[in-house]
């Protein structure tokens, strides 16, 4: 049960980020009946479980729809801590091979870090390399970032 719930809230995430439409929905200030009965009708046609519209319902009530997306990932965090994970943000200019992300485990496995959750996306202009976040540390191999360091060295030289 509780793996459904918290597969469900991880599908409740990807949908406010990927959709557009139900983004602008659910970050509006303004919520009314008229409004969670579409929001309901839209996760119920999804599949949601009355547990997750019920969670849903409660958010919308206590007129707090706007931090929905807060809400799902402090929830995913919260059950990422308790099952030990530990979760790592990756951006990178193109999306993740297989092997690359086999390899990206290997070295933060090596690096002290056990059972790690990658969380990607991609982000053209950093042009090459990663930013990888763990927690509050801060990796960042990107190309642009080493240009920007490159170009405040030659200013100061200058």
């Amino acid at each position: 049960m509780l793996d459904k719930v918290v597969d469900e809230m991880a599908s409740l995430g990807r949908l406010i980020s990927e959709s557009p439409a139900f983004s602008r929905l659910v970050r509006t200030p303004f919520t009314d009946s008229g409004t969670r009965e579409t929001l309901n009708k839209a996760l119920a046609a999804q599949g949601f479980s009355e547990l997750v519209l019920n969670f849903v319902n409660v958010v919308i009530v206590n007129r707090r729809l706007h931090d929905l997306a807060t809400l799902v990932a402090g929830f995913a965090a919260y059950v990422a801590a308790k099952r030990g994970e530990i979760v790592a943000r990756v951006a990178t200019p193109h999306g993740l091979s297989d092997v690359q992300r086999t390899q990206l485990r290997a070295r933060l496995t090596e690096a002290g870090y056990g059972n790690v959750r990658l969380i990607e996306s991609t982000d053209p202009g950093l042009l090459g390399g990663m930013v990888l976040k763990i927690g509050t540390r801060l990796y960042d191999t990107s190309l642009k970032s080493r240009l920007e360091r490159l170009n405040y060295s030659l200013k100061g030289a200058a």
